[in-house]
């Protein structure tokens, strides 16, 4: 590699991570946000997901090296060679989900999710939500703990987790899951085109009240929330040769 790539890089307050910042920004220099050709992540998945929410007006590629737990979105952390690691890495492009939830007060809140937007329940009782895909009623009552439509790129986490399925990240399908369903029994979900909108209506909010949630920033009492994934913005994410989220997603189900 020829010149020494403009490298913003970014770091969790672990002091794992803050070690590493000191150790890169001291090799390879630290350049501003909006100057930087490429934009290193130093933390786990959660950093990495706070990270691309907080850069994603710039269009900068984000290469993550993991200095947290599972790093499923990280690539191994190594100070040495970065420029070229940087230039052989190979870019996955994804959608986020658009979250629109409207509280009991109908007061409306929006945001955005790379992994998924779930609704969990918020009381004693099971929840009980009725769904729509497209505007049309597609489940009149499900009495479930929670329900999540997810990203291929969040497949392995919260959805995995409630036994959905792990899905390609160029599959254009979303993944609708319930948690816990009651009723219908063990009902596990839907896999739907990645050009569906999502509406989930709360049956009696007051009595089972209903939180959601788009990659941790929550809406307490809920009354109804819409999801769609937003083609109009582009995550650019950079993984090692051999190690992208395609290779690791059949990676993960194999274990």
């Amino acid at each position: 590699m020829g010149q020494l790539p403009k490298i913003a890089f970014a770091a969790s307050d672990t002091q794992t991570a803050q070690s590493a910042l000191e150790v890169l920004s001291a090799r390879y220099g630290n350049a501003d946000l909006g100057q930087a050709e490429v934009i290193v992540a130093l933390g786990g998945d959660g950093f990495m997901l706070q990270t691309l929410h907080a850069t994603q007006h710039l269009d900068t590629p984000v290469y993550g090296m993991n200095r947290g737990t599972v790093g499923f979105l990280m690539n191994e952390y190594h100070a040495d060679d970065l420029p070229f690691r940087l230039a052989a890495a190979e870019e996955e492009v994804i959608n986020p989900l658009s979250m629109i939830a409207k509280t009991v007060d109908d007061t409306v809140h929006e945001a955005l999710a790379i992994n998924e937007v779930s609704l969990l329940r918020a009381g004693p009782q099971a929840a009980k939500l009725r769904i729509y895909v497209d505007d049309k009623l597609r489940m009149k009552e499900l009495v479930c703990d929670g329900a999540l439509v997810s990203t291929p790129a969040g497949s392995t986490a919260y959805n995995y987790s409630a036994h959905g399925p792990i899905l390609p990240i160029g599959s254009d399908v979303l993944a609708l899951t319930a948690m816990a369903a009651f009723r219908p029994r063990r009902w596990r979900g839907a896999l739907l085109p990645k050009t569906a909108k999502v509406r989930f209506e709360v049956v009696n909010p007051a009595k089972r009240p209903v939180m959601a949630d788009a990659d941790s920033r929550s809406v307490n009492n809920v009354a109804s929330v819409e999801i769609h994934s937003d083609p109009s913005i582009a995550h650019r994410i950079l993984f090692d040769p051999g190690h992208g989220l395609e290779e690791r997603l059949i990676q993960e189900q194999f274990v």
